[in-house]
Parts: C-alpha cells; structure tokens; sequence
C-alpha cells in the first residue's frame, strides 16, 4: 500500500509539474515606450493589483497582504522588479504564462487567490502594457511572509488538480454588436482584467468561482459582495450614470457610499480614465438591468416607532451612537450623504456588511473630504452591535429579520471569511 501510494504521489507530481522559463536580467526601464507605461498603469488601476500586492503600511506593489480563504492565509507577492524577492528576472513570456495559466517563473503553481481565472482572458497589448508598468516600478527587496494553509494544500502541486476540477475552458465570449463598443469594452474589462465576478459570485466547494450563477453574490475578506445580477437588493435602480458617480467619488446619494473591498476599488476607478470607468458603468447596469429596482423603484418606509418598540435596547444605542449623523435632519444629511434606507447593506439577506460597517467604520475611499464614520469595534460589545443591526433592519431595511446577528457580529470580529 505504501509503495502504491508513493508510486501514484510521484506520477502526480511528474504530472503536475510545470517548466520553469530562464531567468533574465531586470529590463532597462528606459526601453519601455511611455504610453504603453501609461496604459499599463491604467489597467493595474482597473484590476485593483495594489490592494492584493500592498500590505498596510507597505511600499506598493511590495507584497505580504494576507489574504483570508477558507483553507488559510495567502499573502499577496512582491511583483516590484526587485531580481530576489519580486519579478525583476521574470520575461514577458513568464508574466504571460502567470496570467494565462497560473504558473510562477519557477514553474511553480499559483494559488487561485490570484485571480488568473478571470485575468487569462486580458489580450495581448494590454499584457505588454502591464509587464511594461509593473518592470518600471521601483525594485522593493521584501520577502511576504508564508502562507498557512491547511494541508495538504502547502504542496503546490495540488493546484495541477485544481486546475483540471475546477479552472474553466470556456471559449472567448461572442461579440454583441447590437449592444455597443461601450458595453463590449465593458465586458472585457469587467470579465476579465477587473474581475468583478470574483468577489461578486457564488464559490463551490473547492472555491471555484460559479459561472452559471455569475454575479449572485459573494464574499471577499468578510464582507458580502452583493448581487450584481436581477437579484440585486439595490433599493434604487444602478443606472449607468450613478454606477460611473460611484465608481469615480466612491459615493452613490442614490445608493450609499464605498465601504470595505470596495473603498480600494473605487479609489483605483477614480484615477482610472474616464472612458473605460463609464465601459464599466455601462456593463454593470446591464447585468442589473432585470433587478427589481430597475423594474419599479420602492417607497422609502421609515419604520422609527414599531422597530424601538421590537428593539428598546438598539433604538436607545442608535439615538446615542448614531443619531446625530443619521437621522433625518442631521448635519450629514444636509450635506447630501446618502438615507440609510437606501444603502444595500439592510436589503441583504445577511447582516454582515451592516456589522462590518458598525465595527470597522468607514475611511473616505477617493477623497479625504469624503464619507467617514468612525469603527465602534472597541466601544460596542459583540450585543449591543447585535441590538443597533436588528433594529436598523427592522426600520429601514426590507426582507424577514436576521437570525442569530451577535453570531455574525462574532464572526466578523474574528476575521471569518465569511
């Protein structure tokens, strides 16, 4: 038995392994033509790379932010041109291959935090362009630290198996001529490069994304991602014109403001140009485009007296903790920040993002005069968070209540991933 399993081990292995391409010497940063720099800035913006690659605190692109998975911590790598700890001795055909493919210079297998699933459908000149940004950076000598993960999944072959179970084969979209060059850059952008259905979609099992239900809503570092589909719980319709607002402010007065995975996002889109920003815009409304908002936009109930009288203690914790910037006539509403009525996070069939907001606040995602609220994380036990989530939802939110809130309070506190 022994023997068979190590014979079937090393023809795995045999099986699974990549060849590692030739290392090269750093490219002179001069040879690189300043437009196509330019361009690959852009798209390194629009694929959000600094929030993965970037540790808080970090030099950019540097490496070592953990990423939490359901199997262990992943941190992000070093793809500075640095030669020992980056990518400085990595070709073109190497940084291609780890896109396309998964697949380190070493021949090592890339773990599918890295997006490559979504990222392999990125053409040609805009691959060039991003190996041409990312090999004028600053060379950072830094080493991330090691990712735990449970075993085996340290063995980096097991990705091979991955890859055959769960990375798609499906061929190259059909145009749709008949809906624009804007949705169609739109849909390059968002399908590919930008990868939005990685935090927006359903994950199986083996945390493969699942294409048949794309953009049903996911989870990304602890946080919901809402649908971005016809099930999407937006009390306002996402027209195109307020998805580019928000992607460009990090701020929707029809919706709510950037909160979590998104603040990066919108921060990247803000400096991003305006025309594949609105590409974007353009998509996303499409794929929302049968959500019930889109159909017929609700009344704005305000609930006040019978959600005190169901949660006592969370209306007297909101008068004292919260009121003053979100009740009607407040300051901050005069200021034009938008209702709590019409923020998704109460419309969602879990309470997670309305508990991250309370424990971690709110960092103005695009402009330091932007939103900002304050983490109750330190100040709020894990019931009375509980106590203001039940009764937010019970006034301004729509659906059943939520069950077992201080549970979700807990696990957000302890960096569930989700």
């Amino acid at each position: 038995m022994a023997l068979a399993v190590a014979a079937a081990l090393l023809v795995f292995t045999v099986w699974a392994r990549e060849p590692a391409i030739a290392a090269i010497e750093r490219p002179d940063p001069a040879r690189f033509d300043r437009r196509q720099v330019a361009s690959g800035a852009a798209l390194a913006r629009i694929g959000n790379c600094a929030s993965c690659h970037t540790v808080s605190g970090g030099r950019v692109y540097a490496g070592g932010t953990p990423i939490r998975t359901p199997f262990g911590t992943i941190h992000g790598s070093n793809i500075t041109p640095d030669p020992e700890t980056g990518i400085g001795t990595w070709s073109y055909e190497a940084f291609a291959r780890s896109m396309r493919e998964g697949v380190g210079r070493d021949g090592s297998h890339l773990y599918p935090a890295f997006p490559y699933d979504r990222l392999r459908h990125t053409g040609e000149a805009d691959l060039r362009a991003l190996y041409a940004f990312l090999m004028t950076r600053d060379a950072v000598r830094a080493e991330p630290p090691a990712n735990t993960l449970v075993p085996p999944l340290g063995w980096r072959p097991v990705l091979a198996g991955w890859k055959l179970l769960a990375l798609p084969r499906r061929a190259p979209q059909a145009p749709q001529p008949q809906l624009g060059k804007l949705w169609e850059r739109g849909r390059y952008l968002g399908e590919g490069l930008a990868h939005c259905g990685s935090c927006h979609s359903p994950r199986g099992i083996l945390q493969q994304e699942l294409r048949d239900r794309a953009y049903a809503g996911g989870w990304s570092d602890g946080w919901y991602a809402p649908p971005l589909d016809a099930t999407s719980p937006a009390v306002r319709a996402w027209t195109t014109q307020r998805l580019y607002a928000y992607f460009r402010t990090g701020l929707s007065t029809a919706h709510a403001a950037a909160a979590g995975p998104m603040g990066p996002v919108t921060h990247n889109l803000a400096r991003t140009p305006g025309g594949d920003v609105r590409a974007l815009a353009a998509y996303y409304a499409w794929t929302m485009r049968d959500a019930p908002a889109a159909r017929a936009e609700p009344a704005l109930p305000d609930r006040a007296a019978l959600a005190a009288r169901r949660h006592p203690a969370g209306a007297a914790l909101f008068r004292g903790a919260c009121a003053a910037c979100h009740e009607p006539g407040a300051a901050m509403m005069a200021a034009g920040r938008p209702d709590l009525r019409l923020g998704s996070p109460l419309h969602e069939d879990n309470p997670r993002d309305t508990v991250q907001i309370i424990l971690q606040g709110l960092e103005p995602p695009v402009e330091p005069n932007g939103p900002y609220m304050p983490g109750y994380a330190d100040t709020l036990t894990d019931a009375q968070i509980a106590a203001i989530t039940a009764y937010m939802r019970a006034r301004w939110g729509s659906g059943p209540d939520w069950g077992d809130i201080e549970q979700a309070v807990a696990d957000a506190r302890d960096g569930s991933s989700k």
